[in-house]
């Protein structure tokens, strides 16, 4: 695949359809960073041989112009000395160099053009190659976090299910058994002096009531 259509692919691409679709979401983010980062390669590679071509076709172009220029002179020169032969043959040969010139002039703009579209396709790539590695960096850190959660329940379990933890939990069970037990001891002794009171409280009552008739008795024999 060349550069061109893996760059048009990669541009083109929904990389979040394609992470949802991926069995190994992770190894699909490695596989799209090493197909950019090549494609980046091949592509800066083609834009400094488009630049460097521009370079060459430029100074090809000045030196044509230099040469149609040059011939230029010499026709004036042959006119001004009465020689129309030599002006016509230098005429001629200003023509051929300006044709070439105009030639050039052309192959640079498209070379400038090429050039241009390179760094656009560049600058696209080294964006969406951005994308990838920020998604790769927040995937490696929610794998991170799952992996840690994972340890982390598995340990729980593996407590919960430990000899150990069965014993405290054996002991929790008969510390609590114990403090139901002195519950119930102080709520008996708490029971008990609270009937003793009662008791007294009736015993006034009682002696009081008794007064109360021994003085009626009193009152009725008088």
């Amino acid at each position: 695949m060349g550069a061109f259509t893996r760059f048009r692919d990669i541009i083109n691409s929904n990389m979040n359809a394609m992470l949802d679709r991926a069995e190994d979401p992770e190894k699909m983010i490695r596989f799209m960073i090493q197909e950019m980062e090549d494609t980046l390669v091949e592509i800066k590679a083609s834009c400094a041989g488009a630049i460097a071509h521009r370079k060459k076709v430029e100074r090809q172009l000045e030196e044509a112009r230099a040469r149609a220029d040059m011939w230029n002179g010499k026709a004036e020169l042959s006119v001004s000395k009465g020689r129309e032969d030599l002006a016509r043959e230098a005429l001629l040969e200003k023509r051929r160099w300006q044709d070439k010139a105009d030639s050039l002039e052309d192959e640079a703009k498209q070379s400038q053009d090429l050039t241009k579209q390179y760094r656009q396709d560049i600058t696209q790539l080294e964006e969406k190659l951005n994308t990838v590695r920020d998604k790769q960096r927040i995937l490696l850190q929610r794998h991170i976090h799952a992996e840690k959660k994972r340890r982390a329940q598995e340990e729980i379990r593996r407590v919960e299910d430990s000899e150990a933890w069965i014993r405290f939990e054996q002991f929790e069970n008969r510390v609590e058994r114990m403090e139901a037990e002195a519950d119930l001891v102080n709520a008996h002794r708490q029971t008990s002096i609270e009937d003793e009171f009662s008791k007294l409280e009736r015993d006034d009552e009682i002696e009081k009531e008794l007064e109360e008739l021994k003085a009626k008795a009193g009152q009725t024999a008088d």
